[in-house]
C-alpha cells in the first residue's frame, strides 16, 4: 500500500477520531441496539434499523480511519528544509497577479484539506501547480473561472 503524506496536526486529528469513534459512539450504538432489541419485534423495529445502519457506517469508519494511519508517512512541516522551494506541508503567501488579491495557503493532504482554514490539497489544481517553485516564481493554476496567475510572495516551513 501507498503513504500517504500527512502532517503531525492531520495525524492527531486522526488519531482523536478514531479515539472517540471506539470509545464514544461504538459503545452508544451498542447500547442504542440492546433498548430497541428490548422493544420485541425486530421485523418492524425502526429504531434498531437505524441503530444497526449506524454500527455500519462506524465500524467501517474505524476501519478507514486505521487504515489511513498505517498507510501515513507523518510530515513535520517544522523540520522540512527545502532550499525556499514550495513542498507539503509548506506554508505559501501568494498574490493574485491579476486582483492583487493576497492568500496564505499551507499544502496538506488529502483528510486535513479546509480551504476556509488556508489548508490545500497537495493533489488540488493549485497544490500541484505550487510544488516545486520558489520564491519568486509565478504559478498558474486552471481554475473553474479560467487560467489564474499567482506570485508566490514568501514559503516558510512552520
Amino acid at each position: 500500500m501507498a503513504t500517504i503524506p500527512i502532517t503531525v496536526r492531520g495525524a492527531e486529528k486522526l488519531k482523536a477520531e478514531l479515539h472517540r469513534l471506539k470509545t464514544v459512539d461504538r459503545p452508544a450504538v451498542i447500547t442504542a441496539i440492546a433498548e430497541a432489541r428490548a422493544q420485541g419485534d425486530l421485523s418492524e423495529n425502526a429504531e434498531y434499523d437505524a441503530a444497526k445502519d449506524r454500527q455500519g457506517f462506524i465500524e467501517g469508519r474505524i476501519q478507514e480511519v486505521e487504515g489511513k494511519l498505517s498507510a501515513a508517512q507523518v510530515i513535520d512541516p517544522a523540520s522540512v528544509d527545502a532550499d525556499g522551494k514550495v513542498v507539503f506541508g509548506a506554508t505559501v503567501d501568494l498574490e493574485d497577479e491579476d486582483s492583487g488579491e493576497k492568500v496564505t495557503y499551507q499544502i496538506v493532504g488529502e483528510d486535513e484539506a479546509d480551504l476556509k482554514l488556508g489548508l490545500i490539497n497537495v493533489s488540488s489544481p493549485i497544490g500541484r501547480a505550487l510544488i516545486g517553485k520558489e520564491e519568486g516564481d509565478t504559478a498558474e493554476v486552471q481554475a473553474p473561472g479560467g487560467l489564474r496567475r499567482y506570485e508566490i510572495v514568501a514559503v516558510r516551513y512552520v
